[in-house]
């Protein structure tokens, strides 16, 4: 059967709306479940006192983080059986049509490691910085790293958890229901519409930071909530657009996990490290230390670094762009986009 079969089947269907009642899935109705499946995301956090953070109780406690990844791959489980149930009963297709349709199976592998070298060069400046100019390549070559990042229940939210559940709610099963909308849903809504839900879904932590750092003032606390809302929908939408080009979740959950991982690119400032006998240290500037440091034989990092590390972020940006449509196309694609 055709990868594409499910979609083949969609557009007659739609073709033939006169002779076919009812409509697969109202945009109300899409809107409505995907407001429900959110809610049901994040209220489970304050429903209960090992899940719900105080001024005395951090998200990041072990407890928390144990207690909100059972909250949440409950919640999951549940959007999941709910959206395949929606889904067999408004659309004639068959169950393994809609496992291809959520993005669980079939997959090309090797569409995984594509994605996640597209979005590597994206980030090529960053990794520079961890890489290069903090030595992070040390822990990496030996795979430390990665050991005491996954060990932490921090690191298992982050990299792990988190990706996971974000994208099969988020990504897989609202995609999912708004490809079911009659008269179909544009590129644009797909992409750049739906991921909004994501975006709210992490408004949430505006309140847990002002509960948690309670002398910060008010402008600072809600400037950093309205960036957090920006970059993870920037990031819904390059998510979403993977998820369509190659119909493989798994791609982009670990695509999610790499993103946590580097952090937001630096856009602006000098880069920080110093160099001892002619190799570089890690860590950034920081002020007194690095005086410090330079009293026992250090040098700061000369502006060059700074420069080596704008000119890797820009050329990464191009080469993304360029390689853009090759590195996400796959014959498992979801829909034809461009």
């Amino acid at each position: 059967m055709a990868p594409t079969s499910f979609y083949q089947r969609l557009s007659n269907y739609v073709r033939e709306s006169d002779k076919v009642e009812p409509p697969m899935l109202s945009a109300s109705a899409a809107a409505a479940l995907s407001v429900a499946y959110t809610v049901l995301y994040v209220l489970p956090f304050y429903l209960s006192s090992t899940t719900r953070p105080s001024p005395t109780l951090s998200r990041d406690a072990p407890s928390v983080i144990r207690a909100r990844i059972r909250f949440v791959t409950g919640s999951v489980f549940i959007c999941s059986a709910l959206t395949i149930y929606v889904i067999s009963t408004r659309a004639e297709v068959s169950y393994s049509e809609i496992i291809h349709l959520l993005g669980w199976y079939p997959f090309s592998p090797l569409d995984i490691p594509k994605v996640l070298s597209l979005t590597a060069l994206l980030f090529a400046g960053p990794l520079f910085e961890k890489g290069v100019i903090e030595s992070g390549w040390r822990h990496w070559a030996k795979g430390r790293d990665l050991h005491e990042t996954l060990s932490s229940w921090i690191g298992w939210r982050n990299y792990i958890a988190g990706p996971f559940t974000e994208e099969v709610l988020f990504r897989s099963l609202l995609l999912s229901l708004h490809l079911l909308i009659r008269p179909p849903s544009s590129q644009t809504i797909l992409i750049f519409v739906t991921p909004l839900y994501f975006g709210i879904a992490h408004i949430h932590h505006f309140y847990e930071y002002t509960l948690t750092h309670p002398f910060t003032p008010l402008p600072p606390a809600l400037l950093r909530s309205i960036v957090q809302f920006g970059y993870t929908t920037v990031f819904g939408w390059y998510a979403a657009f993977l998820l369509l080009r190659t119909g493989n979740l798994w791609g982009v959950v670990v695509v999610h996990g790499f993103c946590n991982w580097v952090g937001l690119p630096r856009v602006w400032g000098r880069v920080g490290g110093v160099v001892i006998d002619g190799g570089v240290v890690g860590g950034p500037v920081r002020g007194k230390e690095d005086e410090d440091r330079r009293d026992e034989g250090a040098q700061k990092l000369g502006p060059a670094w700074t420069a080596a590390y704008y000119i890797i972020l820009v050329a990464g940006v191009v080469a993304w762009w360029k390689a853009l449509w090759v590195l996400s196309e796959s014959e498992r694609e979801l829909m034809k986009i461009g």
